[in-house]
């Protein structure tokens, strides 16, 4: 099936063909990379979460990479992308990296050997003038993702980052950061909490810390809700400020989502007004900070705890020029509303397979 035959109506999120698999990778691995570039040079991170927003997404592009190679001439699976408001690749589809990779030994030991099958390449590409099968293919694939891929950086459904000084200027002495993928949302999100540690050695504190933020901060809630339960806690962390970082929905032609920006891209792609290439990127940052204390408990138990701000939000899109148009033109109500206008990116310009 060529990329013409993609389906755009809300019916299926399944890649099912070689060319859907590049095209769609082609796609999120060019928009993740504009956003980490716009995200800096428009200052929406400060220079230290910058260097750990990077990381994260680096993160996110090594598992999509690696869920490229895995599928990429697999006939028996195929990749889903996710049908909720996210347009990336359904969290099972990471775990599913994580777990397979744990039986790498068991898959390489049945698999040929290198030089075995390159003698086979060899034959059928020069002595039989003939292209190689999909089975070889999958077989040199395997081998390529078994040998090259990494679990260790496959993109988990919480990433731990390490407590570190905070840089001037900012809210607090320590800053520390985490990554998760929403389950339900599936889509990646980034977060800084910047606190003051009121005992005497950090070393004591940082596995309590790292623990609760894996327990109490690993997907979507309300942002002061979060903040609570990390203060509630940590007796001698006393967080100063958190902020959150949404990374979609990705509204592309493989998005099968409810979105009001899907949806206008979607349909500007059926009516050939648009390119298939053609996305955009929504980016939120929450935040919230702590004001005055007090105290909760009992007699003998009481506890400080933050009070927190109202919540601060920030709404942001990131598309190529066309796109944010076509978005103004549609959903000026949405539009205008943004924390800042549009940031645009560069197109995607792929060379499509027509049939």
């Amino acid at each position: 099936m060529s990329l013409n035959h993609i389906v755009t109506p809300l019916d299926s999120a399944v890649l099912d063909s070689k060319e859907q698999y590049v095209f769609y990778h082609k796609k999120v691995d060019f928009a993740l990379k504009e956003l980490i570039t716009s995200v800096q040079f428009n200052k929406l991170c400060t220079p230290q979460e910058m260097t750990y927003f990077k990381q994260y997404c680096d993160l996110l592009l090594y598992s999509i990479e690696a869920m490229r190679v895995k599928y990429m001439y697999d006939d028996e699976d195929n990749m889903k992308v996710d049908v909720t408001e996210s347009g990336f690749p359904n969290y099972l589809e990471f775990r599913y990296l994580y777990n397979d990779l744990s039986l790498r030994d068991n898959y390489l030991n049945k698999l040929k050997d290198v030089s075995e099958l390159q003698e086979e390449f060899l034959t059928q590409l020069m002595h039989k003038k003939e292209p190689i099968k999909r089975d070889k293919l999958f077989q040199a694939a395997s081998i390529v993702y078994y040998t090259s891929v990494e679990q260790k950086y496959i993109f988990n459904r919480f990433v731990q980052g390490k407590i570190i000084n905070a840089e001037a200027g900012s809210q607090a002495q320590y800053m520390v950061s985490w990554s998760f993928y929403d389950v339900s949302l599936n889509r990646p999100f980034v977060c800084f909490m910047y606190f003051y540690y009121d005992g005497k050695k950090l070393e004591s504190i940082k596995e309590e810390l790292y623990e609760t933020l894996k327990n109490v901060a690993d997907r979507k809630m309300a942002l002061d809700t979060m903040a609570y339960g990390i203060d509630r806690r940590l007796k001698d962390v006393r967080p100063k400020h958190i902020k959150r970082i949404d990374l979609g929905p990705f509204h592309n032609v493989f998005a099968k989502d409810e979105n009001v920006l899907t949806h206008s891209i979607l349909e500007s792609i059926v009516k050939k007004e648009v390119p298939l290439e053609s996305y955009a990127l929504s980016f939120k940052i929450d935040e919230v900070f702590s004001g005055s204390e007090f105290k909760e408990g009992g007699y003998f138990s009481k506890q400080t705890l933050q009070k927190w701000s109202d919540i601060v939000n920030q709404k942001y899109v990131f598309a190529p020029h066309r796109i944010i148009q076509l978005l103004y033109n549609k959903n000026p109500e949405i539009m205008n509303k943004l924390a800042k206008p549009p940031f645009q990116v560069a197109d995607l310009k792929m060379n499509l397979k027509k049939t």
